[in-house]
């Protein structure tokens, strides 16, 4: 129960108003006319949660079927004329999205505790240079509250934090 599942949703393209929105300022603001596609996707990753209520939360939490196209662990897209990114929050800012999907999830078991992260996944199609790429990436970071995030899946969503304690001091929390 302890493995890190991996869900793309997507909008479909009648619905897809922020890739289209996205293109459109990539192409004004910027100046990148050679986008011929720009898809956005949300990226989340599940981790302690039982098959069943994972089934559940698919088509009900994560997504609306009418209206969103489902992936696991990957999604199609032309390898050979598209780039891709996604971004995160930094650690330590709150993302309204996963905590809202944790809340959800819960309601199908409460005894279960899931920890759930999130990432906005960019596909840039054409003949988009590195260089243009850049400039869409920082189009697209914030860097006061989001960071690029690996592509890899990890291992685990749970976050360990080291204590450190000072020379001389006898807790973490005294000096």
């Amino acid at each position: 129960m302890a493995d890190v599942k991996r869900i793309y949703v997507e909008k479909k393209e009648p619905y897809a108003v922020a890739a289209k929105e996205l293109k459109q300022e990539l192409k004004s603001y910027l100046g990148i006319d050679t986008l011929s596609e720009v898809r956005v996707l949300i990226r989340y990753d599940v981790e302690s949660i039982s098959e069943d209520v994972y089934k559940k939360a698919l088509v009900t939490v994560f997504s609306e079927p009418p209206v969103d196209n489902v992936y696991e662990e990957t999604f199609p897209y032309d390898a050979d004329n598209s780039k891709v990114f996604s971004v995160e929050f930094l650690p330590g800012q709150f993302d309204q999205r996963a905590d809202s999907a944790e809340q959800c999830v819960k309601f199908f078991n409460e005894n279960e505790t899931p920890v759930i992260k999130t990432a906005v996944t960019y596909v840039l199609t054409g003949t988009v240079t590195d260089e243009e790429k850049n400039r869409i990436k920082e189009h697209c970071i914030n860097p006061v509250d989001s960071r690029q995030a690996a592509e890899d899946i990890p291992e685990t969503l749970v976050t360990e934090f080291i204590l450190c304690v000072w020379p001389g001091q006898t807790s973490p929390n005294r000096r």
